[in-house]
């Protein structure tokens, strides 16, 4: 250790380490605080830019929304009718009993084209969706009572005797999964501004199910609601 030898040059020499240490430290802390504002920034980059991918892939993920006739968007909860594109074969859809049973009622084509049937609802798998879009698993209900005392969602179901498959009443609503996948159907495009009803649910994921376009099957003069490999052409108008 040095000493004091009288003429302050020791002491000089401890003021100079320790101005060199408090600089040096200031230093370091400049490092540090500088160090910190680049990590925080390239955490807010890194951040911002992974929020704007979501935002993206979300927006550019998201189907078509499904228009009425009016333009304007369908939106869950709404009464529409849902009416043929191609005059001059039924009007809107309704329900009756083609067999003579009570219950369930087979959904059906008015015969006559000015009917317009019974208005519909459309609820997409997500409740908390207000827009209809295509490609969507929906259940689709006729807001309207029965004399059946069930409900008037959508289902489908086999007919052993004529080997076709036709939609009925009485469904579940909601509840997406294996117990209830005959209840959703989609909304599709056809060309470029019709519409289908097609079946071809993804609300369970390892469930083998039949993809096929909603058509018209016609028995003894009724005309049925069932799977068909060709569709319905449809179009939407706000009841």
């Amino acid at each position: 250790m040095p000493t004091d030898n009288g003429n302050g040059d020791d002491h000089g020499w401890w003021l100079a380490v320790a101005a060199w240490c408090g600089s040096n430290g200031d230093e370091q802390k400049w490092r540090k605080q500088q160090s910190l504002s680049s990590m925080s920034l390239v955490r807010i980059i890194v951040l911002s830019s992974s929020l704007r991918s979501v935002l993206v892939c979300e927006a550019a993920e998201a189907p078509d929304p499904v228009l009425d006739i009016d333009g304007k968007k369908l939106r869950a909860g709404v009464d529409y009718y849902i009416l043929p594109i191609i005059r001059g074969r039924g009007g809107g859809l309704t329900l009756a009993s083609p067999t003579g049973d009570t219950c369930p009622l087979s959904v059906i084509q008015e015969q006559l084209e000015v009917k317009h049937g019974l208005p519909l609802i459309f609820t997409p798998v997500n409740p908390k969706k207000d827009v209809v879009r295509v490609s969507t698993d929906l259940n689709i209900k006729f807001s309207a009572s029965t004399i059946c005392v069930e409900s008037t969602v959508w289902k489908f179901e086999y007919d052993e005797i004529l080997g076709q498959y036709f939609i009925y009443d009485g469904a579940v609503e909601g509840n997406p999964g294996r117990e209830t996948v005959d209840n959703w159907f989609k909304i599709e495009n056809f060309d470029d501004k019709d519409y289908k009803l097609v079946f071809c649910p993804t609300v369970c994921k390892f469930c083998k199910v039949i993809c096929k376009d909603v058509g018209i099957f016609v028995q003894g003069g009724t005309r049925r609601l069932a799977l068909s490999d060709v569709p319905l052409r449809i179009m939407f108008k706000k009841a």
